[in-house]
């Protein structure tokens, strides 16, 4: 059976031997073009090197050269173990992280090389952060240089323990912790007399533990639309099949349509009419049974295993920018083909490879940094959770044509906001009570009404709701409060935290609360609801004007020196996950209907508040 070459990044500082390591490599497995090692050292002499540099069989630019450094990003295939290897060097010096954060963003596994003279410095941590950051989780240590240390165990072990700890603070597994002499090809491929102490494997060996991926084709479908082209009258959906296998025949699922369609032909260039079916990797057209608007950018899916849609994710990146990224800054995301306009809402952890220390919730993010940030798209976009190399789990940003960050897609604690299936109704008969809402508001004196109290745990959406239904009962009014705990005892009892159980959790009470207004009760809605979809969702169960969302307002910090019922403490020592605020997001109201803000105003005041505007809303008819 014939493997998928396994993608090898290897990283490490400019001057500790990378690149030598990778052309000896090579030349020792007989992987070389033949004349490469007389080019090379003729390339030496004519530069007055009395030492044979083996990096001159890999810097393809004469720049490379005459600095002495490796610049742009070289791919060489290592065929050793009965298995290929694409090895990818990526350059080590601060200057040209952009270019190693192409490097590692779909390797399976690195090699990250490390000077026995110097051991762990700032660009190995900051290697090893980024390492982490673009979903590579299997590294190979490379201990280079052990013959300028005289093979010395003593100086192996010290560096080896400084590496173990470093990579298990990032939770890399460690396949290999190898001390080599690259320049003379000790522990490559063959292990050489020098270091009988070591027992474990050489570079090769090592490699031939990996594990192999799974091939691509074997992944749930991702067609990823490039462009439209059209022949003999039929628009043709040109794009890659990233994984899985497309057939002709196939139904299938649009992003961000949502609409499913069959693939009535798959055309390839030269023409074979005979092709039913494209794997991943394949470049070809699609001819679809029905007329719908497809576009660069979209992604063509199986129906059961279909990508996420949000406008709204979590991403971890590498900041490149020259200015530093704040909240509200404005760029263009990409996710496999698809660019759309989006902020920044949130910088929630900064990484700085100085010290590697997380610092949370800052005000901005320096150059060169790994930040952990929200992004607000204006569209949906398709994406793929998880760091599996999958397209749709990377993001890059752009601030103009300047590529300014790189990194991977987290979902965590977001809703899928692709529309639900709904029944057809066919079934289905509404029924019309004989009692009309008119008169409903002469026998109650006021009209049904939803107002939805809004915002984080703590913020008093309970104590307002509680203490707004008294002050509107005193005067009169038919008012009911729904929240969590009369809720999710009967109603959602079968519900958890989850994002998803958050979401059927609201659509539940939406339902509820719309059939309690159209009976022409006054209905206090209290939840945290932190999600605008779900908001928006719930509107659409009443009809326009009955539904009033609230923002009751208080910041996090606000909101958790409160913590009436110690929600938050448990939340930040772990003992409840998915907690709005801490570990999952929080989306205030972009165009409530009201705010209430609790953390400038006492109760009483916000009660008034809320009082005066429900009498405004449901006494006059016409409100």
């Amino acid at each position: 059976m014939t493997h998928a070459p396994l993608r090898i990044v290897m990283v490490g500082h400019v001057d500790h031997g990378k690149s030598t390591l990778l052309a000896r490599l090579l030349h020792d497995c007989g992987c070389l073009p033949d004349g490469a090692v007389d080019a090379a050292r003729a390339a030496s002499t004519a530069r007055a090197n009395d030492d044979f540099e083996w990096a001159y069989l890999l810097d393809a630019f004469q720049a490379e050269r005459d600095q002495a450094v490796t610049i742009d990003i070289t791919r060489r295939i290592l065929k050793a173990n009965d298995q290929s290897y694409i090895l990818i060097d990526a350059p080590g010096h601060r200057e040209f992280l952009r270019n190693m954060v192409t490097g590692a963003s779909d390797a399976d596994a690195a090699i990250l090389v490390v000077d026995a003279t110097e051991g762990v410095c700032d660009q190995t941590r900051r290697h090893a952060l980024l390492i982490q950051l673009m979903g590579v989780r299997h590294v190979i240590v490379a201990i280079n240089k052990m013959d300028v240390v005289d093979y010395a165990s003593d100086v192996f072990d010290r560096i080896a323990a400084d590496m173990r700890a470093l990579l298990a603070g990032l939770d890399l597994a460690v396949q290999a912790m190898i001390p080599v002499a690259a320049r003379h090809g000790v522990m490559l491929r063959a292990r050489g007399d020098e270091m009988g102490w070591y027992d474990g494997p050489t570079i090769v060996e090592a490699l031939g533990h990996l594990a192999v991926p799974p091939a691509r084709q074997d992944g749930p479908l991702r067609f990823i639309v490039q462009d439209i082209d059209r022949r003999d009258g039929h628009r043709v959906i040109v794009g890659r099949v990233d994984r899985g296998v497309i057939r002709a025949g196939d139904r299938v699922l649009l992003s961000p349509l949502n609409e499913i369609t069959t693939i009535e032909k798959i055309v390839v260039w030269p023409e074979d009419d005979g092709r039913i079916a494209a794997h991943a990797g394949d470049v070809v057209g699609l001819i679809l049974s029905d007329r719908v608007f497809v576009e660069r950018g979209h992604v063509i899916s199986s129906i059961d295993h279909a990508p996420i849609l949000s406008n709204i994710f979590r991403a971890r990146l590498v900041w490149l920018g020259h200015a530093d990224v704040r909240p509200g800054d404005v760029y263009t995301v990409r996710v496999g083909t698809r660019e759309l306009v989006a902020s920044v809402q949130a910088i929630e952890r900064v990484v700085t490879a100085d010290d590697l220390t997380p610092h949370y919730h800052a005000p901005s993010a320096p150059r060169h940094a790994v930040v952990d940030m929200t992004l607000r798209a204006q569209g949906l976009m398709a994406l793929d959770a998880g760091h599996d190399g999958a397209i749709l789990s990377r993001v890059c940003l752009y601030d103009g044509p300047d590529l300014v960050a790189g990194g991977g897609v987290d979902l965590s604690g977001y809703l899928d906001q692709r529309a639900r299936p709904v029944s057809d109704g066919r079934n289905l008969h509404a029924v019309h009570g004989l009692v009309g809402a008119a008169e409903r508001m002469a026998r109650m004196g006021h009209r049904g009404g939803v107002f939805w109290l809004t915002g984080l745990s703590g913020a008093g959406k309970s104590t307002l709701a509680t203490r707004v239904e008294r002050a509107l009962f005193d005067r009169g009014f038919a008012t009911y409060v729904l929240d969590g705990d009369n809720v999710r005892s009967g109603l959602t009892a079968d519900l958890g935290f989850s994002p998803v159980d958050r979401s059927e959790n609201n659509r539940r009470v939406a339902a509820v609360a719309g059939l309690m207004a159209d009976a022409g009760l006054v209905v206090l809605s209290a939840f945290i609801s932190p999600f605008r979809a779900d908001r928006d969702r719930a509107r659409g169960f009443v009809p326009a004007g009955v539904f009033h969302e609230i923002y009751v307002r208080a910041d996090l910090a606000t909101c958790e020196l409160r913590d009436p019922k110690g929600l938050y403490k448990k939340a930040r020592i772990g003992q409840i996950a998915d907690f709005t605020g801490i570990d999952s997001p929080y989306e205030e109201p972009e165009h409530p209907d009201m705010i209430v803000d609790t953390q400038s105003h006492e109760i009483d005041h916000c009660v008034t508040m809320i009082v005066d505007y429900v009498i405004a809303k449901t006494k006059n008819e016409k409100a």
